[in-house]
């Protein structure tokens, strides 16, 4: 009897383990499968900006160039000034990150601490401004802008961000800041902390995950933004990137091979963001939707 139980046991055991051992294999296959169908626009990005124009329309598709055009990058990125939408974008993107940290987190800060009339009304209205497109407010802003003597500077791409942020960053300090013990900011207080001190030295510090998070997302934003920069931008050095890689359509003929080489060059700064930041990308995502009073 002995043998027999031990001899079931062994085979439940196997059993479970074949299980688990199977459903890691399909779990894992699944990943990968879906890796590679995400991948597969960057990888042909790649591959069509070492071609010759000819290649990249061949059908079948051609994966692995012949020849290979590594001249098509320089060719790419010197046949316009690139490096000035570089710096213009980054710029851009610098300040625009800098602005919405700032008011996103003091404005998310008041609401998730401070007490005062209407603060719930306030806050729902907020949340309803996410339902207004941003078309609807372009002529409005441009006629600001235009009245300020901003047409054609960075200036209308990055101010904004320092009145306000957006509804949907605030939202996620909000719900980041009210994970945080109240405990903490009472002993500030205690010590003697005012409401700046407190945001600036123990909020801002305690919300690496949000902060990553907010970065990432306002850094993507403005690298990629197209529409501002067409509507706002005329002179060609004062263009971003994304007008850049526009201006290699032309109206007769594009140059496919050199717009993929400067589009790979582009995405390279927006991948070395997210690889620095993902643990703290992650972090944040999951964390800002703990708490809700």
């Amino acid at each position: 009897m002995l043998n027999s139980a031990v001899r079931v046991e062994r085979s439940l055991l196997l059993r479970r383990t074949v299980r688990r051992v199977v459903h890691t294999l399909v779990v894992h296959a699944l990943l990968l499968t879906g890796g590679v169908i995400l991948l597969a626009p960057f990888a042909w990005l790649i591959s069509g900006s070492l071609k010759e124009p000819g290649q990249i329309f061949v059908l079948p598709p051609v994966w692995i160039p012949n020849p290979v055009r590594f001249d098509n990058y320089p060719r790419a990125l010197t046949i316009l000034p690139f490096h000035l939408f570089f710096r213009n974008t980054m710029i851009v993107a610098s300040m625009e990150v800098l602005g919405t940290v700032l008011s996103s987190t003091l404005v998310g800060y008041g609401f998730a601490r401070l007490r005062f009339p209407g603060r719930n009304f306030l806050f729902v209205l907020l949340l309803s401004t996410m339902m207004l497109p941003w078309i609807v407010t372009l002529i409005p802003r441009f006629i600001l802008f235009k009245l300020l003597g901003w047409v054609d500077t960075l200036l209308p791409l990055f101010v904004p961000a320092f009145f306000g942020g957006s509804p949907f960053y605030i939202f996620l300090t909000r719900q980041f800041f009210m994970t945080i013990p109240f405990e903490i900011e009472e002993a500030a207080r205690v010590d003697g902390a005012h409401y700046w001190r407190i945001w600036w030295q123990i909020m801002l510090p305690l919300s690496k995950p949000l902060l990553a998070t907010i970065v990432i997302f306002t850094f993507i934003h403005a690298w990629n933004d197209f529409m501002g920069p067409l509507v706002f931008l005329n002179s060609m050095d004062r263009r971003t990137v994304a007008l850049g890689l526009a201006t290699f359509k032309g109206l007769y003929s594009t140059e496919w091979n050199l717009m993929m080489a400067a589009s790979t060059v582009a995405t390279l700064p927006i991948l070395i963001l997210f690889f620095f930041c993902q643990r703290y990308f992650m972090r944040g995502i999951v964390m800002t939707g703990l708490a809700g009073r």
